[in-house]
């Protein structure tokens, strides 16, 4: 094994003492501009983004609120016995819950999670929709859309009218039952 010299060693020996330094001081200063952004007060922070006419905001229902709204909607059909699945999506089409009715069809979950996107989408009852295909039949072709009655949108008056969630039926014999069990579910939050 070769020998090093001293000065060998001191130089090396410096330059691992430095690269430790270095880094210590390194996280110190990451952490320490970590503590200054979270010493920044949130109400600074609130304005600047209240100010910026570069964003929208919008309302969406609380998980809470879809429930209610899905077991509105469910209790509807249970009490004219009719089996369906209810889904309920938040304004970008998100499902927020969703719910199979005792002896539900198995094609019923899917169909109530499109008719509610689609109620949403372009913020109108399916069975309105299902009209306009006369004039543009290539619409039933855009994913994740159904247009079939029992869809029906949820919306407020904030907002200029633009809905905030969809509910979707499907199972019952006809769409226009399915969608009278939406319109309880949407009825039901306005309670």
């Amino acid at each position: 094994m070769k020998k090093t010299s001293s000065r060998t060693r001191a130089v090396t020996g410096g330059a691992i003492v430095a690269a430790l330094a270095l880094g210590g001081f390194g996280a110190y200063s990451a952490s320490a501009t970590g503590e200054t952004a979270a010493a920044a007060p949130a109400a600074a922070v609130a304005k600047a983004d209240v100010k910026n006419k570069n964003t929208t905001g919008s309302t969406h229902l609380t998980i809470e609120a879809a429930t209610k709204a899905a077991q509105a909607t469910l209790d509807a059909a249970e009490k004219e016995n009719q089996r369906v699945s209810v889904a309920v999506v938040d304004r970008n089409g998100n499902t927020l819950v969703t719910l199979r009715g005792d002896g539900a069809g198995p094609q019923s979950y899917e169909s109530a999670v499109k008719k509610a996107y689609t109620a949403v989408s372009w913020n109108a009852p399916t069975s309105e929709l299902v009209k306009r295909l006369t004039n543009a039949p290539t619409l039933k072709d855009i994913p994740g859309t159904l247009f079939l009655a029992g869809g029906a949108p949820v919306a407020t008056g904030n907002h200029q009218g633009a809905p905030i969630a969809g509910i979707g039926v499907a199972g019952a014999p006809s769409g226009d039952l399915d969608e009278k069990f939406a319109q309880a579910g949407v009825a039901a939050l306005a309670k």
